[in-house]
Protein backbone atom coordinates (compact mmCIF):
# COMPACT_ATOMS: atom_id res chain seq x y z
CA UNK A 1 0.00 0.00 0.00
CA UNK A 2 1.20 3.92 -0.45
CA UNK A 3 2.77 5.57 2.32
CA UNK A 4 0.87 8.25 3.80
CA UNK A 5 2.55 11.38 4.80
CA UNK A 6 2.99 12.60 7.95
CA UNK A 7 3.27 16.72 7.31
CA UNK A 8 5.41 19.11 10.21
CA UNK A 9 4.34 21.89 10.79
CA UNK A 10 6.06 24.24 8.17
CA UNK A 11 4.26 22.04 5.68
CA UNK A 12 0.74 21.71 6.51
CA UNK A 13 -1.38 23.30 3.53
CA UNK A 14 -2.56 26.51 4.93
CA UNK A 15 -5.67 26.69 2.73
CA UNK A 16 -7.70 24.41 2.11
CA UNK A 17 -11.16 24.14 -0.37
CA UNK A 18 -12.41 21.64 1.55
CA UNK A 19 -11.31 20.25 4.98
CA UNK A 20 -12.25 17.16 6.90
CA UNK A 21 -11.45 16.45 10.65
CA UNK A 22 -11.54 12.93 10.85
CA UNK A 23 -9.44 10.44 8.59
CA UNK A 24 -12.60 7.41 9.56
CA UNK A 25 -14.12 5.77 7.24
CA UNK A 26 -16.76 8.59 7.05
CA UNK A 27 -14.13 11.30 6.21
CA UNK A 28 -11.75 9.03 4.22
CA UNK A 29 -14.50 8.32 1.62
CA UNK A 30 -16.34 11.21 1.81
CA UNK A 31 -12.78 12.78 0.31
CA UNK A 32 -12.62 9.73 -2.45
CA UNK A 33 -16.21 10.84 -3.21
CA UNK A 34 -15.36 14.48 -3.72
CA UNK A 35 -12.01 13.45 -5.50
CA UNK A 36 -14.49 11.33 -8.10
CA UNK A 37 -16.00 14.48 -8.61
CA UNK A 38 -12.34 16.70 -9.44
CA UNK A 39 -12.60 18.30 -6.08
CA UNK A 40 -9.42 18.45 -3.48
CA UNK A 41 -9.86 18.37 0.09
CA UNK A 42 -7.56 17.71 3.00
CA UNK A 43 -8.52 15.54 5.61
CA UNK A 44 -6.86 15.97 9.30
CA UNK A 45 -6.89 12.58 10.94
CA UNK A 46 -4.57 11.55 14.47
CA UNK A 47 -3.90 8.34 14.28
CA UNK A 48 -0.82 7.81 11.69
CA UNK A 49 -1.61 4.12 12.02
CA UNK A 50 -4.75 1.90 12.03
CA UNK A 51 -5.13 0.29 15.61
CA UNK A 52 -5.87 -4.01 13.99
CA UNK A 53 -6.84 -4.66 17.58
CA UNK A 54 -9.91 -2.79 17.57
CA UNK A 55 -12.31 -3.98 15.13
CA UNK A 56 -15.52 -2.13 16.07
CA UNK A 57 -17.55 -2.49 12.90
CA UNK A 58 -17.74 -5.77 11.15
CA UNK A 59 -20.61 -5.58 8.68
CA UNK A 60 -19.96 -3.74 5.46
CA UNK A 61 -23.59 -4.17 4.04
CA UNK A 62 -24.92 -3.68 -0.02
CA UNK A 63 -25.95 -0.43 -0.29
CA UNK A 64 -22.31 0.60 1.37
CA UNK A 65 -20.55 -1.93 -1.17
CA UNK A 66 -22.48 -0.44 -3.91
CA UNK A 67 -21.13 2.56 -2.80
CA UNK A 68 -17.81 1.50 -3.00
CA UNK A 69 -18.23 0.06 -5.82
CA UNK A 70 -19.36 2.99 -7.55
CA UNK A 71 -15.32 4.22 -6.40
CA UNK A 72 -13.96 1.19 -7.73
CA UNK A 73 -13.05 -0.14 -4.47
CA UNK A 74 -15.76 -3.29 -3.80
CA UNK A 75 -13.60 -5.30 -5.20
CA UNK A 76 -10.38 -4.36 -3.28
CA UNK A 77 -12.54 -4.63 -0.29
CA UNK A 78 -13.32 -8.22 -0.77
CA UNK A 79 -9.80 -9.06 -1.75
CA UNK A 80 -8.45 -7.73 1.56
CA UNK A 81 -11.69 -8.86 3.65
CA UNK A 82 -10.21 -12.09 5.80
CA UNK A 83 -13.79 -13.91 5.36
CA UNK A 84 -15.20 -14.66 2.08
CA UNK A 85 -18.70 -14.22 1.46
CA UNK A 86 -18.63 -17.79 0.35
CA UNK A 87 -17.44 -18.64 3.88
CA UNK A 88 -20.58 -18.25 5.29
CA UNK A 89 -24.26 -16.32 5.51
CA UNK A 90 -25.48 -17.41 8.79
CA UNK A 91 -26.26 -16.06 12.26
CA UNK A 92 -26.52 -18.40 14.69
CA UNK A 93 -28.02 -18.45 18.00
CA UNK A 94 -26.85 -21.07 20.03
CA UNK A 95 -26.48 -22.25 23.39
CA UNK A 96 -22.91 -23.00 23.47
CA UNK A 97 -20.07 -23.65 20.92
CA UNK A 98 -18.37 -26.50 22.06
CA UNK A 99 -19.55 -29.78 23.52
CA UNK A 100 -22.21 -31.60 23.09
CA UNK A 101 -24.21 -28.75 25.21
CA UNK A 102 -23.64 -26.47 22.13
CA UNK A 103 -27.07 -26.70 20.77
CA UNK A 104 -28.14 -24.75 17.82
CA UNK A 105 -31.81 -22.87 18.81
CA UNK A 106 -32.22 -20.51 15.64
CA UNK A 107 -30.50 -19.55 12.23
CA UNK A 108 -30.70 -16.51 10.37
CA UNK A 109 -29.55 -17.20 6.79
CA UNK A 110 -28.26 -14.97 4.23
CA UNK A 111 -27.66 -12.71 7.37
CA UNK A 112 -26.73 -8.58 6.59
CA UNK A 113 -27.32 -9.17 2.60
CA UNK A 114 -24.17 -12.21 2.32
CA UNK A 115 -25.10 -13.42 -0.18
CA UNK A 116 -23.03 -15.99 -2.84
CA UNK A 117 -23.27 -15.27 -6.31
CA UNK A 118 -25.07 -12.25 -8.60
CA UNK A 119 -26.76 -10.53 -6.01
CA UNK A 120 -30.59 -9.03 -7.08
CA UNK A 121 -31.36 -6.15 -4.75
CA UNK A 122 -28.29 -4.28 -5.49
CA UNK A 123 -24.65 -4.28 -7.80
CA UNK A 124 -23.26 -5.78 -4.71
CA UNK A 125 -24.12 -8.00 -2.08
CA UNK A 126 -22.45 -7.45 1.84
CA UNK A 127 -19.29 -8.04 3.18
CA UNK A 128 -18.22 -8.77 6.14
CA UNK A 129 -15.29 -6.98 7.27
CA UNK A 130 -13.29 -5.66 9.98
CA UNK A 131 -13.42 -1.96 10.18
CA UNK A 132 -9.97 -1.79 10.35
CA UNK A 133 -9.58 -3.99 6.78
CA UNK A 134 -11.94 -1.27 5.61
CA UNK A 135 -9.86 1.70 6.47
CA UNK A 136 -6.54 0.65 5.16
CA UNK A 137 -8.29 -0.18 1.58
CA UNK A 138 -9.53 3.58 1.88
CA UNK A 139 -6.14 4.69 3.03
CA UNK A 140 -4.28 2.66 0.55
CA UNK A 141 -6.70 4.87 -1.83
CA UNK A 142 -6.51 7.94 -0.52
CA UNK A 143 -2.75 8.07 -0.82
CA UNK A 144 -2.53 7.15 -4.70
CA UNK A 145 -5.35 10.09 -5.03
CA UNK A 146 -3.51 13.60 -5.78
CA UNK A 147 -7.05 15.18 -4.73
CA UNK A 148 -6.60 14.42 -1.40
CA UNK A 149 -4.61 15.79 1.36
CA UNK A 150 -4.24 13.49 4.34
CA UNK A 151 -2.81 14.92 7.38
CA UNK A 152 -1.65 12.17 9.24
CA UNK A 153 -0.92 12.78 13.15
CA UNK A 154 -2.74 15.82 13.60
CA UNK A 155 -5.96 16.83 15.28
CA UNK A 156 -8.54 19.71 14.75
CA UNK A 157 -8.66 21.72 18.21
CA UNK A 158 -10.66 24.66 17.09
CA UNK A 159 -13.07 26.48 14.02
CA UNK A 160 -13.37 30.00 14.20
CA UNK A 161 -15.20 32.15 12.19
CA UNK A 162 -19.43 31.92 11.87
CA UNK A 163 -19.02 32.73 7.86
CA UNK A 164 -16.32 31.02 5.43
CA UNK A 165 -13.40 31.14 5.02
CA UNK A 166 -13.19 29.31 8.51
CA UNK A 167 -9.81 29.40 10.44
CA UNK A 168 -9.43 25.82 11.38
CA UNK A 169 -6.86 25.53 14.58
CA UNK A 170 -4.86 22.19 13.98
CA UNK A 171 -2.15 20.71 16.53
CA UNK A 172 0.31 17.66 16.58
CA UNK A 173 1.16 14.98 18.94
CA UNK A 174 3.61 17.33 20.63
CA UNK A 175 1.36 20.22 20.60
CA UNK A 176 2.68 22.33 17.96
CA UNK A 177 -0.15 24.66 15.85
CA UNK A 178 -1.10 26.00 13.03
CA UNK A 179 -4.17 27.70 11.11
CA UNK A 180 -5.62 25.99 7.93
CA UNK A 181 -7.94 28.29 6.00
CA UNK A 182 -10.92 26.65 4.88
CA UNK A 183 -14.00 27.17 2.78
CA UNK A 184 -15.93 24.25 3.69
CA UNK A 185 -15.43 22.16 7.32
CA UNK A 186 -16.77 18.96 7.42
CA UNK A 187 -16.79 17.17 10.58
CA UNK A 188 -16.45 13.66 10.33
CA UNK A 189 -14.45 12.91 13.85
CA UNK A 190 -16.87 10.99 16.30
CA UNK A 191 -18.54 11.46 18.86
CA UNK A 192 -16.62 13.87 21.21
CA UNK A 193 -16.54 15.91 17.80
CA UNK A 194 -14.37 19.17 17.93
CA UNK A 195 -16.19 20.64 14.99
CA UNK A 196 -19.98 20.17 16.29
CA UNK A 197 -18.64 21.67 19.78
CA UNK A 198 -17.67 24.15 17.66
CA UNK A 199 -21.04 25.17 16.70
CA UNK A 200 -23.01 24.83 19.89
CA UNK A 201 -24.63 21.71 18.75
CA UNK A 202 -25.13 18.42 21.45
CA UNK A 203 -26.75 15.69 20.65
CA UNK A 204 -29.80 14.87 21.92
CA UNK A 205 -31.06 11.43 23.47
CA UNK A 206 -30.23 8.41 25.98
CA UNK A 207 -27.90 5.24 26.63
CA UNK A 208 -28.50 1.58 27.62
CA UNK A 209 -28.77 0.83 30.94
CA UNK A 210 -26.37 -2.07 30.98
CA UNK A 211 -23.07 -2.15 29.00
CA UNK A 212 -20.86 -4.49 27.20
CA UNK A 213 -17.15 -5.65 26.66
CA UNK A 214 -15.51 -6.51 23.24
CA UNK A 215 -12.92 -8.57 23.60
CA UNK A 216 -10.14 -9.70 20.65
CA UNK A 217 -8.66 -13.08 21.16
CA UNK A 218 -6.82 -15.41 19.46
CA UNK A 219 -7.23 -19.24 19.95
CA UNK A 220 -5.70 -22.11 18.38
CA UNK A 221 -8.18 -24.58 19.54
CA UNK A 222 -11.60 -22.59 19.07
CA UNK A 223 -12.00 -23.50 15.76
CA UNK A 224 -11.38 -27.14 15.50
CA UNK A 225 -13.34 -27.44 19.09
CA UNK A 226 -16.98 -25.78 17.64
CA UNK A 227 -19.46 -28.16 16.95
CA UNK A 228 -22.32 -26.04 15.23
CA UNK A 229 -22.06 -24.92 11.53
CA UNK A 230 -19.36 -21.92 9.97
CA UNK A 231 -21.33 -18.71 10.67
CA UNK A 232 -20.50 -15.24 10.93
CA UNK A 233 -21.93 -14.48 14.07
CA UNK A 234 -22.84 -17.18 16.91
CA UNK A 235 -24.79 -15.60 19.53
CA UNK A 236 -24.47 -18.10 23.05
CA UNK A 237 -28.01 -17.49 24.85
CA UNK A 238 -26.27 -18.46 28.36
CA UNK A 239 -27.26 -17.68 31.92
CA UNK A 240 -23.74 -17.03 33.06
CA UNK A 241 -22.29 -15.30 29.97
CA UNK A 242 -24.01 -14.42 26.87
CA UNK A 243 -23.30 -12.50 24.40
CA UNK A 244 -22.23 -12.82 20.63
CA UNK A 245 -18.73 -14.49 19.31
CA UNK A 246 -17.58 -14.76 15.72
CA UNK A 247 -14.34 -15.58 13.53
CA UNK A 248 -12.17 -12.67 12.35
CA UNK A 249 -10.85 -14.68 9.74
CA UNK A 250 -10.08 -18.44 9.11
CA UNK A 251 -6.95 -18.66 11.28
CA UNK A 252 -6.64 -17.83 14.82
CA UNK A 253 -8.59 -14.84 15.58
CA UNK A 254 -12.05 -14.03 16.99
CA UNK A 255 -13.91 -11.58 18.42
CA UNK A 256 -16.48 -11.68 21.08
CA UNK A 257 -18.94 -9.41 22.69
CA UNK A 258 -19.96 -9.76 26.56
CA UNK A 259 -23.24 -8.23 26.93
CA UNK A 260 -24.99 -6.93 29.94
CA UNK A 261 -22.14 -5.92 31.79
CA UNK A 262 -21.43 -3.77 34.58
CA UNK A 263 -19.40 -0.61 33.30
CA UNK A 264 -17.80 0.31 36.74
CA UNK A 265 -16.39 -2.89 37.24
CA UNK A 266 -12.72 -3.48 35.66
CA UNK A 267 -11.98 -6.15 33.53
CA UNK A 268 -8.39 -7.81 33.35
CA UNK A 269 -7.35 -9.78 30.63
CA UNK A 270 -7.73 -12.47 32.48
CA UNK A 271 -11.48 -12.01 33.24
CA UNK A 272 -11.67 -11.54 29.64
CA UNK A 273 -9.95 -15.17 29.06
CA UNK A 274 -12.65 -16.32 31.64
CA UNK A 275 -15.73 -14.23 29.75
CA UNK A 276 -14.53 -15.90 26.73
CA UNK A 277 -14.23 -19.68 28.00
CA UNK A 278 -17.58 -19.09 29.63
CA UNK A 279 -19.33 -18.11 26.45
CA UNK A 280 -17.90 -20.53 24.39
CA UNK A 281 -18.72 -23.31 26.87
CA UNK A 282 -15.36 -24.84 26.67
CA UNK A 283 -11.43 -24.67 28.60
CA UNK A 284 -10.01 -23.80 25.17
CA UNK A 285 -6.87 -21.78 24.93
CA UNK A 286 -7.15 -17.58 24.88
CA UNK A 287 -5.21 -15.45 24.02
CA UNK A 288 -6.87 -11.87 24.95
CA UNK A 289 -5.04 -9.29 22.52
CA UNK A 290 -7.55 -6.50 23.45
CA UNK A 291 -10.67 -5.06 25.50
CA UNK A 292 -13.28 -2.41 24.72
CA UNK A 293 -15.68 -1.80 26.83
CA UNK A 294 -18.97 0.08 25.43
CA UNK A 295 -22.70 1.25 26.19
CA UNK A 296 -24.54 1.28 23.63
CA UNK A 297 -26.13 5.25 22.76
CA UNK A 298 -28.70 6.47 20.66
CA UNK A 299 -27.91 9.98 20.24
CA UNK A 300 -28.92 12.46 17.60
CA UNK A 301 -27.59 16.15 16.06
CA UNK A 302 -30.82 18.45 16.30
CA UNK A 303 -28.92 19.89 12.88
CA UNK A 304 -26.37 18.61 10.54
CA UNK A 305 -25.01 21.93 9.27
CA UNK A 306 -24.33 25.64 10.16
CA UNK A 307 -23.26 27.47 7.06
CA UNK A 308 -21.10 26.17 5.41
CA UNK A 309 -20.41 24.12 8.42
CA UNK A 310 -21.48 20.18 8.47
CA UNK A 311 -21.24 17.40 10.46
CA UNK A 312 -20.99 13.46 8.92
CA UNK A 313 -21.06 10.27 10.55
CA UNK A 314 -20.75 9.64 14.21
CA UNK A 315 -20.15 13.72 14.74
CA UNK A 316 -24.04 13.83 13.97
CA UNK A 317 -25.15 10.34 15.23
CA UNK A 318 -24.82 7.30 17.78
CA UNK A 319 -26.48 3.69 17.15
CA UNK A 320 -25.96 0.98 19.03
CA UNK A 321 -24.55 -1.94 16.75
CA UNK A 322 -27.61 -3.99 16.99
CA UNK A 323 -27.80 -4.89 13.29
CA UNK A 324 -24.51 -2.99 11.88
CA UNK A 325 -25.87 0.04 10.36
CA UNK A 326 -24.00 2.79 12.36
CA UNK A 327 -20.86 2.60 10.35
CA UNK A 328 -23.28 2.22 6.76
CA UNK A 329 -25.57 5.41 7.70
CA UNK A 330 -21.75 7.00 8.28
CA UNK A 331 -20.88 6.19 4.91
CA UNK A 332 -24.72 6.92 2.98
CA UNK A 333 -23.95 10.59 4.86
CA UNK A 334 -21.22 11.11 3.33
CA UNK A 335 -22.36 9.87 -0.13
CA UNK A 336 -24.98 12.33 0.04
CA UNK A 337 -23.36 15.21 0.99
CA UNK A 338 -20.27 14.68 -1.69
CA UNK A 339 -22.30 15.52 -4.40
CA UNK A 340 -23.97 18.68 -2.96
CA UNK A 341 -20.49 20.08 -1.89
CA UNK A 342 -19.13 19.16 -5.64
CA UNK A 343 -22.43 20.84 -7.13
CA UNK A 344 -21.55 24.29 -5.18
CA UNK A 345 -18.07 24.63 -5.60
CA UNK A 346 -18.35 23.59 -9.14
CA UNK A 347 -21.15 26.57 -9.33
CA UNK A 348 -24.59 24.36 -11.00
CA UNK A 349 -25.69 23.49 -7.69
CA UNK A 350 -28.24 26.42 -6.34
CA UNK A 351 -29.25 27.40 -2.49
CA UNK A 352 -31.33 24.73 -1.36
CA UNK A 353 -28.75 22.12 -2.22
CA UNK A 354 -26.71 22.21 0.61
CA UNK A 355 -28.98 22.88 2.96
CA UNK A 356 -30.97 19.53 1.99
CA UNK A 357 -28.17 17.33 3.95
CA UNK A 358 -29.73 17.71 7.22
CA UNK A 359 -33.03 17.84 5.88
CA UNK A 360 -32.46 14.40 4.08
CA UNK A 361 -29.82 12.17 6.54
CA UNK A 362 -31.25 13.65 9.81
CA UNK A 363 -34.63 11.16 9.50
CA UNK A 364 -32.59 8.01 8.07
CA UNK A 365 -30.88 8.80 11.07
CA UNK A 366 -33.60 8.56 13.33
CA UNK A 367 -35.24 5.54 11.53
CA UNK A 368 -32.27 3.48 12.24
CA UNK A 369 -31.23 3.92 15.67
CA UNK A 370 -35.24 3.11 16.51
CA UNK A 371 -34.85 0.18 15.24
CA UNK A 372 -31.05 -0.57 16.71
CA UNK A 373 -32.54 0.40 20.19
CA UNK A 374 -35.49 -1.64 19.50
CA UNK A 375 -32.78 -4.49 19.06
CA UNK A 376 -31.02 -3.47 21.91
CA UNK A 377 -34.04 -4.66 24.06
CA UNK A 378 -34.04 -8.49 23.04
CA UNK A 379 -30.18 -9.20 24.02
CA UNK A 380 -28.89 -12.59 23.85
CA UNK A 381 -29.69 -12.57 27.99
CA UNK A 382 -32.95 -11.84 27.37
CA UNK A 383 -33.47 -15.17 26.33
CA UNK A 384 -31.57 -17.52 29.10
CA UNK A 385 -33.36 -20.27 30.64
CA UNK A 386 -31.30 -22.91 32.50
CA UNK A 387 -32.81 -26.03 30.26
CA UNK A 388 -32.03 -24.41 26.98
CA UNK A 389 -29.49 -27.18 27.05
CA UNK A 390 -30.85 -29.77 29.20
CA UNK A 391 -31.77 -33.10 27.69
CA UNK A 392 -35.99 -34.53 28.00
CA UNK A 393 -39.25 -32.49 27.48
CA UNK A 394 -38.36 -29.35 29.76
CA UNK A 395 -35.77 -29.00 27.25
CA UNK A 396 -37.39 -29.21 24.14
CA UNK A 397 -39.52 -26.99 25.40
CA UNK A 398 -37.50 -24.15 26.69
CA UNK A 399 -35.41 -24.38 23.30
CA UNK A 400 -39.12 -24.19 21.51
CA UNK A 401 -39.67 -21.59 23.40
CA UNK A 402 -36.91 -19.70 22.59
CA UNK A 403 -37.21 -20.45 18.49
CA UNK A 404 -40.23 -18.91 18.79
CA UNK A 405 -38.98 -15.49 20.93
CA UNK A 406 -36.32 -14.86 18.90
CA UNK A 407 -38.29 -14.15 15.79
CA UNK A 408 -37.80 -10.81 17.17
CA UNK A 409 -34.46 -10.69 16.16
CA UNK A 410 -35.05 -10.74 11.85
CA UNK A 411 -34.60 -7.31 11.70
CA UNK A 412 -31.53 -7.53 12.96
CA UNK A 413 -30.26 -9.58 10.38
CA UNK A 414 -33.09 -9.44 7.61
CA UNK A 415 -33.09 -5.60 7.15
CA UNK A 416 -33.08 -4.90 3.43
CA UNK A 417 -35.62 -2.14 4.43
CA UNK A 418 -34.18 -0.16 6.48
CA UNK A 419 -30.59 -0.91 4.44
CA UNK A 420 -32.60 -0.06 0.73
CA UNK A 421 -36.25 1.03 1.71
CA UNK A 422 -35.36 4.48 3.22
CA UNK A 423 -36.36 7.47 0.85
CA UNK A 424 -35.99 11.20 0.33
CA UNK A 425 -39.42 11.94 -0.45
CA UNK A 426 -39.94 14.84 1.85
CA UNK A 427 -36.97 16.48 0.10
CA UNK A 428 -37.22 19.76 -1.54
CA UNK A 429 -35.12 18.28 -4.43
CA UNK A 430 -37.58 15.19 -5.68
CA UNK A 431 -40.21 16.21 -7.47
CA UNK A 432 -43.62 14.09 -5.56
CA UNK A 433 -45.81 12.49 -7.99
CA UNK A 434 -48.51 11.72 -6.00
CA UNK A 435 -48.64 8.04 -6.13
CA UNK A 436 -48.71 5.83 -3.08
CA UNK A 437 -45.06 5.02 -1.72
CA UNK A 438 -44.52 1.51 -0.30
CA UNK A 439 -44.81 1.58 3.52
CA UNK A 440 -41.63 1.60 6.32
CA UNK A 441 -40.53 -1.94 6.66
CA UNK A 442 -37.23 -2.74 8.55
CA UNK A 443 -37.04 -6.07 6.84
CA UNK A 444 -39.07 -6.11 3.55
CA UNK A 445 -37.58 -4.10 0.96
CA UNK A 446 -40.47 -3.02 -2.20
CA UNK A 447 -38.29 -1.50 -5.24
CA UNK A 448 -39.74 1.51 -6.34
CA UNK A 449 -39.00 4.83 -8.30
CA UNK A 450 -41.33 6.79 -5.97
CA UNK A 451 -39.50 10.32 -6.14
CA UNK A 452 -37.00 9.93 -3.59
CA UNK A 453 -36.12 6.29 -3.58
CA UNK A 454 -33.46 4.79 -4.78
CA UNK A 455 -33.45 3.30 -7.82
CA UNK A 456 -34.92 0.00 -7.76
CA UNK A 457 -31.73 -2.21 -9.33
CA UNK A 458 -32.24 -4.14 -12.57
CA UNK A 459 -29.68 -6.82 -14.42
CA UNK A 460 -30.18 -6.01 -17.91
CA UNK A 461 -29.62 -8.30 -20.56
CA UNK A 462 -25.88 -8.29 -21.25
CA UNK A 463 -25.57 -8.91 -17.18
CA UNK A 464 -24.28 -5.59 -16.97
CA UNK A 465 -26.18 -3.40 -13.87
CA UNK A 466 -28.17 -0.38 -14.61
CA UNK A 467 -26.63 0.94 -12.19
CA UNK A 468 -23.68 0.98 -14.88
CA UNK A 469 -25.18 3.23 -16.98
CA UNK A 470 -25.66 6.36 -14.57
CA UNK A 471 -22.82 9.01 -15.13
CA UNK A 472 -21.28 10.90 -12.51
CA UNK A 473 -24.14 13.69 -12.63
CA UNK A 474 -27.21 13.09 -13.18
CA UNK A 475 -28.68 10.59 -15.45
CA UNK A 476 -32.13 10.73 -17.41
CA UNK A 477 -32.70 6.80 -17.85
CA UNK A 478 -35.38 6.10 -20.14
CA UNK A 479 -36.93 2.62 -20.99
CA UNK A 480 -35.33 1.94 -24.57
CA UNK A 481 -39.16 0.02 -25.16
CA UNK A 482 -41.21 3.31 -24.59
CA UNK A 483 -38.97 5.54 -27.03
CA UNK A 484 -41.42 4.41 -30.18
CA UNK A 485 -37.86 3.92 -32.43
CA UNK A 486 -36.57 7.24 -31.56
CA UNK A 487 -33.11 7.77 -29.63
CA UNK A 488 -33.35 8.83 -25.57
CA UNK A 489 -31.31 12.05 -26.62
CA UNK A 490 -34.42 13.07 -29.13
CA UNK A 491 -36.79 12.23 -27.28
CA UNK A 492 -35.31 14.09 -24.41
CA UNK A 493 -33.67 17.13 -25.73
CA UNK A 494 -35.20 19.27 -23.69
CA UNK A 495 -32.98 18.00 -20.74
CA UNK A 496 -29.92 18.35 -22.16
CA UNK A 497 -31.00 22.00 -23.16
CA UNK A 498 -31.45 23.02 -19.79
CA UNK A 499 -28.73 21.16 -18.30
CA UNK A 500 -26.72 23.27 -21.03
CA UNK A 501 -28.25 26.59 -20.26
CA UNK A 502 -27.53 25.97 -16.36
CA UNK A 503 -24.26 24.05 -16.42
CA UNK A 504 -25.71 20.67 -15.04
CA UNK A 505 -23.93 17.70 -15.45
CA UNK A 506 -26.50 15.23 -17.29
CA UNK A 507 -26.36 11.92 -18.97
CA UNK A 508 -29.33 10.97 -20.59
CA UNK A 509 -29.27 7.05 -22.11
CA UNK A 510 -31.94 4.30 -23.32
CA UNK A 511 -31.59 1.12 -21.05
CA UNK A 512 -33.39 -2.17 -20.99
CA UNK A 513 -34.89 -4.40 -20.95
CA UNK A 514 -34.19 -6.43 -17.91
CA UNK A 515 -32.31 -10.25 -18.16
CA UNK A 516 -35.29 -11.69 -17.31
CA UNK A 517 -38.07 -9.75 -19.67
CA UNK A 518 -39.11 -6.98 -17.65
CA UNK A 519 -39.57 -3.68 -19.53
CA UNK A 520 -38.26 -1.08 -16.93
CA UNK A 521 -41.15 1.39 -17.30
CA UNK A 522 -43.03 -1.54 -15.34
CA UNK A 523 -40.35 -1.45 -12.70
CA UNK A 524 -40.30 2.40 -12.66
CA UNK A 525 -43.82 2.75 -12.91
CA UNK A 526 -43.23 5.41 -15.77
CA UNK A 527 -41.55 5.48 -18.92
CA UNK A 528 -38.53 7.70 -17.39
CA UNK A 529 -36.66 8.26 -14.40
CA UNK A 530 -34.12 11.52 -13.13
CA UNK A 531 -31.40 10.13 -11.32
CA UNK A 532 -29.76 11.93 -9.26
CA UNK A 533 -26.17 11.24 -8.29
CA UNK A 534 -26.43 9.48 -5.46
CA UNK A 535 -28.81 6.66 -7.44
CA UNK A 536 -31.89 8.18 -5.98
CA UNK A 537 -34.72 9.16 -7.97
CA UNK A 538 -35.34 12.70 -8.16
CA UNK A 539 -38.65 12.87 -10.64
CA UNK A 540 -40.25 10.04 -13.02
CA UNK A 541 -42.69 10.61 -15.86
CA UNK A 542 -42.50 10.73 -19.33
CA UNK A 543 -42.92 14.49 -20.46
CA UNK A 544 -39.23 15.78 -21.66
CA UNK A 545 -40.47 19.07 -20.41
CA UNK A 546 -41.04 18.09 -17.15
CA UNK A 547 -38.16 16.21 -16.82
CA UNK A 548 -36.22 19.19 -17.91
CA UNK A 549 -38.16 21.33 -15.28
CA UNK A 550 -37.05 18.75 -12.89
CA UNK A 551 -33.98 18.99 -13.47
CA UNK A 552 -34.00 22.33 -11.89
CA UNK A 553 -35.52 21.33 -8.89
CA UNK A 554 -33.21 18.36 -8.00
CA UNK A 555 -30.11 20.41 -8.22
CA UNK A 556 -31.23 23.01 -5.73
CA UNK A 557 -32.54 25.73 -8.13
CA UNK A 558 -36.33 25.15 -8.32
CA UNK A 559 -39.31 24.56 -5.66
CA UNK A 560 -42.23 22.24 -6.44
CA UNK A 561 -45.98 21.56 -5.29
CA UNK A 562 -49.03 19.14 -5.78
CA UNK A 563 -52.27 20.83 -6.93
CA UNK A 564 -55.14 19.93 -6.27
CA UNK A 565 -55.42 16.74 -9.16
CA UNK A 566 -52.06 15.58 -7.59
CA UNK A 567 -50.19 16.12 -10.46
CA UNK A 568 -46.94 17.70 -10.10
CA UNK A 569 -46.05 21.47 -11.13
CA UNK A 570 -42.94 23.43 -10.79
CA UNK A 571 -42.63 26.49 -9.74
CA UNK A 572 -40.51 29.14 -10.82
CA UNK A 573 -36.76 28.78 -10.66
CA UNK A 574 -35.22 30.72 -7.41
CA UNK A 575 -32.48 33.56 -7.67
Amino acid sequence: MAALQVFPADEIPGQAEVLISGGGPSGLFLALDLAARGIPSTVVEPRVVVDPTRPRAKTTNARTMTHLHRLGLADALRAASPLPVEYSQDVIFCTGLTGETALELRRFRNAFQLVPGRYGPQPECGQQVPQPVLEEVLRAAVAANPLVTFAAGWSVVEVHGARAPHGVVVSDASGGNRTITADFVIGADGGSSVVRRSLGIRLEGGSAALSNISILFRSEGLASAVALDPAVQYWVVGSDTAGMVGPMDRADTWWAIIQGVDADVPVSSEDAGVMVRSLVGSDVDVDVLATDPWTARMLLAPEYSRGSIFLVGDAAHLNPPWGGHGFNTCIGDAANLAWKLAAAIDGWGGPALLASYGEERRPVAARTIRDAAANGKALAYHFADPDLATAGAAGEAARQAAYEALAVKQSEFDSLGLVLGYTYGDSPLVVPDGSPVPPEDAIRYVPSASPGALLPHAWLEDSTSVYSRLGQGFTLLADAGALGGMSAVQVFAPVLDAARRQGIPVTVTAVGPSDDGRHLSDVWGADAVLVRPDQHVAWRGSSAEEAAAALSVAAGWATTSIDESRSTRVDAVLP
